[in-house]
């Protein structure tokens, strides 16, 4: 079992995961990048059960597929699909026990439609969950995001403020970032959840995603907690 909330000085409320390094954790073994994908997947799943232990974690975000990824080959984009696809029907139901709400964040209007359906089934089982709630980034785009939220409000005809923003993004309610996590040595943000970071603090590992586990993931609390947020104040 995890620690409970009490034995951290502060937990974040909401972590977002820039999952990085499926290809070269695959590379650096010989093996398929195909299956480093697939690990990646694994690795997720331990890191949902994990946060759903902790009571004060509420939201937690990953990215899943960038607006980007798109330019990759069309055999990896329809692999990556088939993963998404697995792991939200195969995790459905462990979602309900769980109290785990499921969403997506993103475009999904050019998604496969039989994925879509998928996606919208698991968001409506588990839409009253009350536990942690875990935003699959899916086609999603920072900077898309900020756009599809302004033009929301234009089309309402409401003005364009800081508050109205959030309340238009596609992760709202979810409050803005405590702490994001990038894996693979990497330091940018790579277009994720760009106005939802503007204070999250940032903890990046050389570990690849599928080396990403419990022991990574108590570090970047543990460092999380030693951070000093001013959100500009003193």
């Amino acid at each position: 079992m995890f620690k409970k909330k009490r034995e951290f000085k502060v937990l974040p409320t909401h972590i977002a995961f820039i999952m990085d390094g499926n290809r070269r954790w695959a590379k650096q073994r010989g093996l398929n990048k195909m299956l480093g994908h697939k690990q990646g997947a694994v690795a997720m799943k331990k890191i949902v059960d994990q946060l759903a232990e902790l009571d004060g974690v509420k939201y937690a975000s990953f990215f899943a597929f960038s607006t980007e990824n798109w330019n990759r080959e069309p055999r990896e984009i329809e692999y990556l699909f088939q993963l998404i696809r697995n792991f939200v029907k195969d995790n459905e139901a462990d979602c309900e026990k769980k109290n785990i709400r499921l969403r997506t964040i993103g475009d999904n209007s050019r998604l496969p439609e039989d994925l879509q359906e998928v996606i919208a089934n698991a968001e409506k089982s588990t839409q009253d969950n009350t536990g942690l709630v875990v935003n699959l980034a899916i086609n999603y785009g920072g900077r898309d995001d900020i756009v599809q939220a302004v033009n929301k409000l234009i089309e309402k005809g409401e003005a364009v403020s800081i508050e109205s923003l959030k309340e238009n993004l596609y992760s709202a309610p979810a409050p803005d970032i405590d702490l994001l996590i990038r894996t693979s040595g990497e330091m940018r943000v790579s277009n994720f959840m760009l106005f939802q970071m503007a204070y999250s603090e940032f903890y990046f590992t050389k570990k690849h995603w599928p080396e990403f586990d419990k022991a990574e993931l108590m570090k970047a609390l543990q460092e999380f907690a030693k951070r000093n947020r001013r959100f500009g104040g003193k």
